[in-house]
Formats: structure tokens, C-alpha cells, sequence
């Protein structure tokens, strides 16, 4: 949104640049052509160039606003006035011709376009420079300068002025309005980028204190109960809801907020519930081998969830009470959006018979539907000893918000 924002005032500006820019020289051409035919009585082609040129950039004018395609304008516009220029110069002295300095408009006319078509036109007029000096010093032609002789010196004030003019009256001052302008847009844009940023910075710190807040609730709640099973179901929903809260805490504490290191957050996550299930001092070792990816909130929340729920199991069910085992986290990135997550422990496992799709164990079914959250596909290893799954999935893409209308 913010680029093409920019994008459009860009080709406004440049839009009335070229226009304002070549319907003054148009004008200027045709009193340049008046003062050189009547005053300084040059009437030979040099005169009529001007004529030519003043014509045809009103007529190209005239065609833009037919066909609305600023390319083919600027490019007619810029061709006639090389054109126009070299014949003028040819004309009035080659080398020598005092309307030669005129041929530095073009560079800045490209410039103010792009910065490739200026860089285009610096090398051809630099060029084309080099090559009017070794004609005149090495290869001189037979061209008669058109200029008389007694109005030499006013030509060459006319042309001194005329291009002072073009530069300082239109391109310079226009560059500047346009420059001005843009540098606004710009400071208005990053100003609002950043506000948003610092509310979303805000957003992020509030749903992660909430979520701590239940997180917290759900803790007291279960305390006051005496069920087991009651407690454990309470204390695997604290968890959710933490793992939850720590990708809105990483968001925040971030410079990007639209990625989280992925690493990190694993760690952290795999750390807290080995302590939370079975205390500071257990005998439970992590491998986790992740590379420096980064993902967004979408992707990075339910495979944190799933993560969540894969090694709860293991420390419940696989790693039974005080003994010693290893749970292992790796993650492979097989293209720019696919991923590969292996994960499981070395403990001891459960039946071959069991389906996480019938199953009624929770932790299982929410495995198998954050999978498929996660575009992707889950399933066991039974290369390995203790409960490992392989998880094919995508990196899902930030969703719009739906429209009200």
C-alpha cells in the first residue's frame, strides 16, 4: 500500500514535469525561431529546427492526452530534442556552437525521469560530445555556420538564455518542487509505518500479558482441585496458552514484527515444559537442531501448539516418571515455503494400532488437525525408537483482515 502510494505521486510528478517541461519549450522554440527568422535574419533550416521542434513537442503533447502512456511521450520528446539539439549545433558551429550546452537538459530531463534513462543519455551525450570534437579536429566537413557573422554574439546570448532559463526556470525548480514532495510522502508514510508499528508493538505486549493472565488463572485453578486427571488436563491447557504467549512475547520484542527466530523459540518452549512436567532437576535431554529461520505468527503458533503437544505427550507418556531419556526437535527447510519437522523421544513409544485420527487422547487429535492447519502431513517413524512423527508443512501466508463491507 505505502509503495504504491509513493508509485502513483512518482508518475504525477513526473507526468507534470514532462508536460509543463515541453510545452515551455515548445513555446520558447517558436520565439527562438521568430527572433532568429525576422531579427537575426538566419533564415535557413537552423531556424526552421526550432519551428520543427516547437510543432512536434505540441503535437506529442496533444497525442498524450489520446493515448495516456507517459513512456512513449517522454521517449518521443527526448529523441526530437537530441535530434533537434545536434542539428542545431551542427548548424551553428559544431563544437564551437555556444546551443551545445543545451545538450546537458537532456541528462536532467533523464534523471528526473529515471535514473536509468539518465544514465542512458549522460553516456550518448558525452559521447556524441567526444565525437563533434574529433570531426572538428581530425575530420572537419564542410558545414557552414547558418549564424551571420554580426549576430554571432547574439545567438550566442540567446542560446546562453535559453538554456539558463529551461534549467532554473522549469527543471530545477519543478526537480525541486517534485523532490520536496516526494520527500514529504515519504516522512508522512514512515511516520504512520512507525505508528503502526508501535500499536502493533502494543497489540502483541497486551495479548501476551492476557494470555499469561489465564495462563495464571488456569495454574490457581488448579490448584483448589484435588482430581489428578482434572489437574493434568488444566495444567496441558496452561501450557497451550503459554506457548501461545511466548510467540506474542518474541513479536514484541522484536524489530520486525512479522517474524519470529524460530530457534529460539523452540528452545525456550522445550526448556519451559521439560521443567514445568518434570521439575528443575530431571534427567531429560533436548537436541534441537533448527536452522536460522524465521516464520510468521500464522505458521509459527500452531506449529508451536503442535510442538507443544508432541513433547507433552513424550514426558508423559513416553518418558515415564524419573528416567532418563532424550527428546529430539530438527526442522529442514526443503524449499522457500516447505519445511520439514522431525520430532519424538527415545522412550517407549505407544502401539502401532493406535490412529491419531480415531484416537481419543486430545494431545493426538490436536497433532494431527494442526498438521493439516499447517497445509501439511504427519506421520510416524518407526525407524526410531520411542514415539517420533515426520510433519511435512508450509509456511502459511499472513491473511488479510475480511472486509466489513
Amino acid at each position: 500500500m505505502k509503495k504504491n502510494y509513493i508509485d502513483q505521486e512518482r508518475f504525477r510528478d513526473k507526468e507534470k514535469l514532462l508536460i509543463k517541461a515541453t510545452n515551455y519549450t515548445s513555446v520558447l522554440c517558436l520565439a527562438f525561431f521568430l527572433f532568429c527568422y525576422f531579427l537575426l535574419d538566419i533564415q535557413t533550416s537552423l531556424s526552421f529546427v526550432f519551428l520543427f521542434y516547437a510543432l512536434l513537442s505540441l503535437a506529442n503533447t496533444f497525442a498524450y492526452k489520446a493515448h495516456r502512456n507517459l513512456s512513449i511521450t517522454y521517449n518521443i520528446a527526448s529523441i526530437a530534442s537530441l535530434v533537434s539539439t545536434l542539428l542545431v549545433v551542427s548548424f551553428s558551429g559544431g563544437i564551437m556552437s555556444p546551443f551545445i550546452f543545451t545538450l546537458s537538459l537532456l541528462v536532467l530531463a533523464g534523471y528526473a525521469t529515471t535514473r536509468s534513462y539518465g544514465k542512458t543519455y549522460l553516456f550518448i551525450i558525452c559521447t556524441l560530445v567526444v565525437l563533434l570534437f574529433i570531426q572538428n579536429r581530425f575530420f572537419p566537413l564542410d558545414l557552414t555556420n547558418q549564424v551571420p557573422e554580426i549576430s554571432r554574439d547574439i545567438f550566442a546570448l540567446l542560446s546562453v538564455l535559453f538554456t539558463v532559463y529551461l534549467l532554473g526556470g522549469i527543471f530545477g525548480k519543478d526537480l525541486m518542487i517534485v523532490h520536496h514532495q516526494l520527500y514529504k510522502s515519504k516522512r508522512e508514510m514512515q511516520a504512520r509505518s512507525e505508528e503502526k508499528d508501535t500499536l502493533l508493538k502494543e497489540v502483541h505486549h497486551r495479548v501476551k500479558n492476557n494470555l499469561q493472565t489465564v495462563s495464571s488463572l488456569l495454574s490457581l485453578q488448579g490448584r483448589s482441585i484435588s482430581d489428578a486427571r482434572t489437574r493434568s488436563i488444566l495444567k496441558s491447557s496452561q501450557n497451550r496458552v503459554i506457548s501461545m504467549a511466548m510467540v506474542h512475547e518474541m513479536l514484541y520484542m522484536r524489530d520486525d514484527l512479522s517474524k519470529i527466530q524460530y530457534r529460539t523459540y523452540v528452545r525456550e518452549l522445550s526448556e519451559y515444559l521439560v521443567k514445568s512436567l518434570k521439575g528443575a532437576n530431571n534427567k531429560v535431554s533436548l537436541n534441537i537442531d533448527i536452522p536460522d529461520i524465521e516464520l510468521g505468527i500464522d505458521t509459527a503458533i500452531p506449529l508451536g501448539l503442535l510442538i507443544n503437544e508432541a513433547i507433552t505427550n513424550s514426558l508423559k507418556y513416553g518418558i515415564k516418571d524419573d528416567h532418563e531419556g532424550e527428546i529430539h526437535i530438527a526442522i529442514e527447510q526443503e524449499d522457500e515455503h516447505s519445511y520439514v519437522l522431525e520430532i519424538g523421544d527415545n522412550g517407549s513409544g505407544y502401539s502401532d494400532t493406535v490412529n491419531m485420527k480415531s484416537s481419543s487422547s486430545l494431545g493426538l487429535k490436536l497433532i494431527h488437525n494442526l498438521a493439516r492447519q499447517l497445509k501439511g502431513t504427519i506421520t510416524r517413524d518407526p525407524s526410531k525408537k520411542g514415539t517420533n512423527y515426520i510433519v511435512k508443512f508450509r509456511e502459511i501466508e499472513p491473511q488479510p483482515f475480511p472486509s466489513v463491507a
